[in-house]
């Protein structure tokens, strides 16, 4: 960075600084909290859901598609992680990888999901220690023959749901080894595509069966600095239009009666739906949340997250609830039709400008003319903090963590698609 740049970004964010003084909040303490926020990067973004299995299955049987076919994807590890470091890279902070089983190295031999163990992730545990990375973990229900007839852990054949049952409990072993071993806390993440494309006739008797399975999933207890558990819901999927044996209301409830962290995906309920509400009332009766940061578009669930209201209104309530040491935040989207890199860039960084906005938005004066009445006044500050010049502050923040400044990321992008991506054949 050129010295002439280097004094106007500092100029500027002086300058924002007297200027949110003004409303009582002290940036340089903000930009200190921001440095212990960590957001979990989604492996997945950059395979397109693909995987290491000597057996691909493709995406089959479970709701998951990635479209499009930008060149380039990565092939193995060695090409994923280096993808990841790049991404890394151009994004401010120090932050967390998220892992899914299907993304174990067993050095070419097949190793079916009910037999992985730790080991077979050795090399993202390296990896991540040599890094400073934590890694998070889920156990992968889709895209292998068992999952095909649309019903894993709430299967009522016997076979198909012990083989499940096995490789949920040897997810939680491996979330619980790299916790210990990272000494970063490890979020295993539970989502099963387990439904019904048309009208079912009894559905009790699958969500019966799946709390069966979560109990005896979750029937060896872990020290929860090693691991913790969450357990994820969606409204409906690809082949479970109709019926979704998971389904908010019962992992709500499941969440609640055994200690396990309940997550919520932006992407998951209706297109109309916000979930910023319903973070106050879970945090009221739980201690801890989980939220997929992904973007709606109609139907589909998983579009490149962009600095929009949805993402400000989740940032801004989190922050309200005073959650940020209780909420984990884990990107999920997939998106092949464009620079898979830029696609992670984009999303983690609008997902910490939100977070930064949050934390410059002088909540203690909104609060004071809610509390006072004075709900028209609380309605103009509210207008008015939202031109506030929290991008001074931001571009402070990218070059405190030495990333890239503005759109400078983009071309360095480029180049290492020119020089690497393209020449994966």
């Amino acid at each position: 960075m050129y010295e002439a740049e280097k004094d106007k970004i500092l100029n500027d964010y002086y300058n924002a600084k007297e200027i949110y003084a003004k409303f009582d909040i002290d940036t340089d303490e903000v930009l200190d909290k921001m440095k212990k926020i960590r957001i979990s990067l989604h492996c997945w973004q950059g395979d397109d859901v693909t995987g290491f299995e000597k057996s691909a299955n493709g995406l089959s049987g479970g709701g998951i598609l990635a479209t499009g076919n930008w060149p380039g994807r990565a092939r193995n590890g060695e090409e994923l992680r280096q993808d990841i470091e790049k991404a890394l890279s151009r994004i401010p902070g120090k932050h967390k990888v998220n892992l899914h089983a299907i993304y174990a190295e067993t050095n070419g031999e097949f190793v079916d999901r009910d037999e992985i163990n730790v080991e077979h992730f050795r090399k993202w545990v390296d990896w991540a220690k040599e890094n400073g990375l934590g890694l998070d973990f889920n156990p992968t229900f889709f895209s292998h023959p068992k999952a095909n007839d649309g019903y894993t852990l709430s299967s009522k054949d016997e076979n198909i749901r012990k083989f499940w049952i096995e490789h949920g409990k040897r997810c939680r072993e491996i979330a619980n080894e790299i916790g210990k071993e990272l000494k970063i806390q490890c979020v295993n993440n539970i989502w099963i595509p387990d439904g019904s494309k048309d009208l079912p006739a009894n559905r009790i008797e699958h969500r019966k069966i799946l709390k069966e399975s979560l109990d005896e999933i979750f029937s060896v207890k872990y020290d929860k600095t090693n691991i913790i558990d969450s357990v994820e819901s969606k409204l409906f999927g690809i082949g479970s239009e109709s019926y979704v044996v998971g389904s908010h209301e019962f992992y709500m409830n499941y969440a609640s009666r055994n200690d396990v962290m309940l997550c919520l995906d932006m992407g998951h309920f209706h297109p109309t739906e916000s979930i910023a509400d319903k973070i106050s009332s879970i945090l009221t009766f739980d201690d801890n949340l989980l939220v997929h940061v992904s973007r709606g578009v109609r139907w589909d669930s998983d579009h490149v997250v962009i600095l929009n209201e949805d993402l400000l209104s989740l940032a801004k309530e989190i922050r309200r609830c005073n959650a940020y040491d209780k909420v984990y935040i884990a990107l999920d989207f997939f998106d092949a039709s464009i620079n898979r890199i830029m696609a992670w860039v984009i999303g983690a960084r609008a997902t910490l400008k939100a977070i930064l906005i949050s934390l410059l938005e002088p909540v203690h004066l909104l609060l004071e003319e809610e509390n006072k009445g004075n709900f028209g006044a609380r309605l103009a500050l509210m207008e008015e903090f939202k031109t506030l010049p929290f991008y001074s502050v931001w571009n402070k923040y990218c070059m405190d963590e030495n990333v890239p400044i503005g759109t400078s990321w983009i071309d360095a992008v480029k180049e290492y698609e020119k020089e690497i991506i393209k020449n994966r054949t």
